[in-house]
């Protein structure tokens, strides 16, 4: 039987704070991650800014709860810290954060909210400068971003009248799994960024409004606090990174088999992970402390948050591994970030449940193509295959959705459902899981308005013949300007010159 655990005090976690004897506290915690400094995702700069100290406010939004014991040796974990014995560090508050704080309190009651754009910018004006920059990036010129969006503009309706629609519902199957809407949440990282509670502001009210969560891997929230979290009978889903080593990969998934999650949406678009500048700029900010520049450590500071969070990611992941997932989970398993008909008709012909027609949001690979865009061609390519329509292999879109009409519009080209992120985690940052819930209001009132205006009663009458998609190729077009949309797009930054006192010349 285990005897009782080390106390420490404050003073001796102080003496260990340089690189050849770095000490850390956890959650009340001390770890010994001298070792660990060259192999942390994030670079050693930013554990040495702590070494000797309380890491806890710093880690927490980008790690979930086990992260430190999960990967530091039990040897590493060196006692508890005396709670009398901590000199708690007074922090500054900024002027910054003063005026954050003030626009807080000046953030409109959520019956003003009227529209998944309105949330967006509130949570621009609320959240820390770091969230969301994190949040609301995306790769290179955001050209691919900002299509996203406008790709549903070059889709219109086709509405049929004089049916009756006294009564229209809008709940689907998705997976097998009952869901109220044809919208489930999809995976997003680094939850806490943008609320303490993070993920579980979504896993909350997504059971409350039987909607589908997606789980990701890089939550902020353990996946087991998730899993815990959530209503008896409520359906979660499961996003995952393949890691490089595939023992941890196997461990992982039949854990969260084990665990009742009903679907594995393996991400395939992220070798590497793309520029994401808005993000990198913020580690300009950011000298660090003095015993790091003793250091002499060279740090590549332009990486922003998800350098942080993603080198594990193995970029070896190939069609040929897709027998062993299928050796090692009888979940459906669904590829995330197809992005081509050719891809498309391999993972219905490796026996696969479906793909997610994906760019990532706009965050790999600047001038990918809309999902909306490659749902076309998709569904063409697999019906000359007779692969479609198929029970056992559904279509999903993500990115750019911020209105009922969009998902109507994809579920008429022959998507299941559709995936929605970024909204959803702008709707807690500003307003916590009430956001949450008001988001959901709002899509359930615009499927309601909308699925009688074009003359569907149900999911299974929105069909092709409802919409007219023959420009969705023409990326140059008339198309009104979006008002809402480009209003909270922020516009990229350029590098500057620096305030400062001149050289003597």
């Amino acid at each position: 039987m285990a005897g009782p655990e080390v106390l420490i005090s404050g003073e001796e976690v102080a003496k260990h704070n340089t690189r050849e004897s770095c000490w850390i506290i956890v959650h009340g915690k001390v770890y010994d991650v001298t070792d660990f400094l060259p192999e942390h995702p994030g670079g050693m700069k930013i554990i040495l800014k702590y070494a000797g100290k309380d890491a806890t406010e710093e880690y927490d939004p980008i790690h979930p709860p086990d992260a430190i014991t999960a990967n530091l040796p039990p040897e590493k974990h060196l006692g508890a810290i005396d709670p009398g014995t901590v000199t708690q560090v007074v922090k500054e508050v900024t002027q910054e954060e003063v005026d954050r704080q003030r626009r807080h309190e000046r953030k409109p009651p959520l019956d003003e909210i009227l529209n998944l754009h309105d949330f967006e910018a509130i949570a621009r004006a609320v959240m820390p400068e770091k969230g969301w920059a994190y949040y609301s990036s995306a790769a290179d010129d955001e050209i691919t971003h900002r299509e996203n969006h406008l790709a549903y503009h070059r889709i219109w309706f086709r509405p049929r009248i004089l049916r009756d629609v006294a009564k229209v519902d809008w709940s689907t199957t998705i997976l097998g799994q009952k869901s109220s809407m044809p919208v489930y949440i999809t995976a997003t990282a680094l939850g806490k960024l943008g609320h303490p509670d993070g993920e579980l502001n979504l896993t909350r009210a997504a059971g409350k409004f039987g909607v589908i969560q997606m789980i990701p891997t890089l939550a902020s929230c353990s996946f087991d606090e998730l899993v815990d979290a959530a209503l008896e009978g409520q359906t979660q889903f499961m996003q995952l990174y393949v890691n490089k080593d595939r023992a941890i990969t196997k461990r992982i998934v039949q854990h969260a088999e084990a665990r009742g999650i009903k679907g594995l949406f393996i991400t395939v678009d992220a070798p590497q992970l793309g520029r994401r500048e808005k993000d990198m700029r913020m580690k300009f900010e950011d000298t660090g402390s003095a015993v790091q520049n003793e250091t002499g450590e060279k740090v590549n500071k332009n990486e922003g948050a998800a350098r942080a969070i993603s080198s594990f990611i193995d970029p070896g992941l190939s069609w040929k591994d897709i027998p062993w997932f299928q050796s090692i989970t009888k979940m459906p398993i669904i590829l995330k970030g197809v992005q081509c008909w050719e891809d498309a008709v391999m993972a219905a012909e490796a026996g696969l449940q479906g793909v997610v027609l994906s760019n990532h949001g706009g965050r790999q690979l600047d001038f990918a193509r809309s999902g909306i865009e490659i749902l076309v061609e998709v569904v063409s390519a697999l019906r000359e295959r007779n692969l479609f329509p198929n029970p056992n292999f559904q279509i999903f879109v993500d990115g750019g959705v911020r209105r009922a009409t969009d998902v109507l519009k994809a579920i008429a080209l022959g998507a299941t459902a559709v995936g929605v992120g970024r909204p959803f985690i702008y709707a807690y940052s500003a307003y916590g899981q009430e956001g949450v819930e008001r988001c959901i209001s709002i899509l359930n009132d615009e499927f309601e308005m909308n699925m009688r205006l074009i003359g569907a009663p149900t999911i299974k009458d929105v069909v092709p013949a409802m919409v007219d998609a023959s420009s969705i190729a023409v990326h140059v077009s008339n198309v009104p300007e979006d008002r809402l949309y480009h209003a909270n797009y922020e516009s990229m930054q350029r590098s500057e010159l620096r305030n400062g006192p001149l050289s003597k010349l």
